[in-house]
C-alpha cells in the first residue's frame, strides 16, 4: 500500500513517522522549497495526549531529541482581572506538558522521512489508483491520499467542497516580549499562563516560554531559537484591522486603563513581533462516505486558538490514522468515525471559548467573574469545574 500525505506540518509528519514505523510505504509532499523555509517563531503547547502521539509515532531517538529540546509546561493557569487581581488560579496537573519551539519540532519531525519539497498540490484524479497532480506539471500515484495541508486545504476543497472555514467575528493582535531584556515583568505572568478577563468585550492571553530550542552543541539539524519570551494576544469582537494600522498603538489605546504591567508588556514588545489574524473556525458538516481519500488536522477540523489544542488534535489524528492503517481492513472508515466525533467536538468547544474570551456584555462578564471567584473559594466546585 502506498500512502501519500499532502502537507508537511506537525500532523502530516507525525503520521508519516507512524506509518513508516509500521512498515507502510509513505511519502510526504510539501509546498515549501526546503526544510528551512517554515521558521515560525512562536512555540506550541504539546499536552499529554499530543506527547503520547509523538512518543508512539516517532523513532526512539527522535522522541528523545524532542524531549531534550522542549521545555516543560503545565505550571498552572490563572484567570486575572485587567488590574492583575486573581480571580482563580489552577494548580499544575499531574500530566507532563511541553512547550515546543515550532522551528525545532518541525526539524525533529522531518528527520528520517521521505519529504518531497517544492511540490504544490493542484488536484487528484481517481482511477485504479489515485493520481496526484502538482503545479510543476509532475504527477505521482498512490493508493491512499491524506490531506494534511492546513486550513486552506486543496485536498479538502476537492474532496469535501461543502466543508471549509468561516470567520467568527473575532480578531486578535499578538506579540512577544523577550524576557532576557525585560526582568521587570510581573512574576505571576511568567510563572504560569494567564487569561485576563476585563469588563470590556475583549480578552488577553499571556504565556511565557523558556529558551530551549536546541539540543546538542554539535547538532546541525536544529536551529538556534533560544531566547525566552512572553507571548501575549489581545482579542476582541469589535476589533477591525486594516492596512497601515499601527497594531501596537491600537492595543495600547484599548488597554490604557489596564494594569501598568500589561500596558508595559505591549509597549515594550518589538514591533516586528506584533501581528494580527482574523480568527476562523470550521463550518459544521455532516458525516461523509469514506473513500481512499481522507483528511487530518486543520484540513478537516480547524479550530480557534483559544483552547490551545489544535496541534494536539492533529497529533491525535495522526496517531489514530497510523494505527488504523497498520491494522488494515476498513481503516479510513474506522479513523473517520472516531476522528469526526472528537475533532468536531473540539471545534465547538474552542468556538465557545473564543466567543467567551472576546465577546459578551458586562453582565455576562460579571457573572463569569463571580463564578471564577466562587470556584476559587470552594475547592470542591473548583475540582468539579476544572
Amino acid at each position: 500500500m502506498r500512502i501519500a500525505v499532502i502537507g508537511g506540518g506537525i500532523g502530516g509528519l507525525c503520521l508519516a513517522h507512524g506509518l513508516r514505523k509500521a512498515g507502510v510505504d509513505v511519502a510526504v509532499y510539501e509546498r515549501d522549497l526546503s526544510r528551512t523555509d517554515r521558521l515560525q517563531g512562536y512555540r506550541v503547547h504539546i499536552n499529554a495526549h499530543g506527547a503520547a502521539a509523538l512518543r508512539e509515532c516517532l523513532p526512539a531517538a527522535s522522541w528523545e531529541r524532542f524531549e531534550r529540546s522542549a521545555g516543560t509546561g503545565g505550571n498552572g493557569f490563572g484567570f486575572l482581572t485587567e488590574q492583575l487581581k486573581p480571580l482563580l488560579v489552577l494548580e499544575p496537573d499531574e500530566e507532563k506538558h511541553y512547550s515546543a519551539s515550532r522551528i525545532t519540532l518541525r526539524q525533529v519531525l522531518l528527520d528520517g522521512l521521505d519529504v518531497r519539497f517544492g511540490k504544490r498540490f493542484e488536484r487528484y484524479e481517481q482511477g485504479d489508483d489515485i493520481k496526484l497532480c502538482f503545479e510543476d506539471g509532475t504527477a505521482e500515484s498512490c493508493d491512499v491520499l491524506v490531506g494534511a495541508d492546513g486550513i486552506r486545504s486543496r485536498v479538502r476543497a476537492q474532496y469535501l467542497p461543502h466543508a471549509g472555514t468561516e470567520k467568527i467575528g473575532v480578531t486578535a493582535i499578538a506579540g512577544k516580549l523577550f524576557l532576557d531584556d525585560n526582568d521587570w515583568v510581573p512574576r505571576e505572568l511568567v510563572d504560569r499562563a494567564n487569561t485576563v478577563v476585563p469588563t470590556s468585550r475583549a480578552g488577553m492571553f499571556l504565556a511565557a516560554h523558556d529558551g530551549l530550542g536546541v539540543t546538542d552543541d554539535d547538532d546541525d539539524l536544529l536551529f538556534d531559537n533560544v531566547r525566552p519570551y512572553l507571548m501575549w494576544a489581545y482579542a476582541a469582537a469589535d476589533l477591525t484591522v486594516h492596512d497601515g494600522q499601527d497594531l501596537q498603538r491600537e492595543v495600547l489605546a484599548r488597554i490604557a486603563r489596564w494594569s501598568p504591567g500589561l500596558t508595559g508588556i505591549v509597549a515594550a514588545s518589538p514591533a516586528e513581533t506584533i501581528s494580527e489574524w482574523r480568527i476562523r473556525s470550521s463550518r459544521p458538516i455532516g458525516r461523509w462516505q469514506p473513500t481512499n481519500v481522507t483528511l487530518l488536522g486543520d484540513a478537516v477540523h480547524a479550530m480557534t486558538p483559544m483552547r490551545g489544542i489544535g496541534a494536539n488534535i492533529a497529533l491525535r489524528d495522526a496517531q489514530l490514522l497510523a494505527r488504523c492503517i497498520a491494522e488494515g481492513g476498513d481503516a479510513i472508515a474506522r479513523y473517520e468515525k472516531e476522528m469526526y466525533d472528537y475533532g468536531f467536538a473540539a471545534v465547538r468547544d474552542s468556538l465557545r471559548a473564543a466567543r467567551q474570551f472576546a465577546d459578551g456584555g458586562p453582565v455576562a462578564r460579571t457573572i463569569f467573574k463571580t463564578v471564577l471567584r466562587t470556584a476559587s473559594a470552594v475547592p470542591a466546585l473548583k475540582r468539579a469545574m476544572f
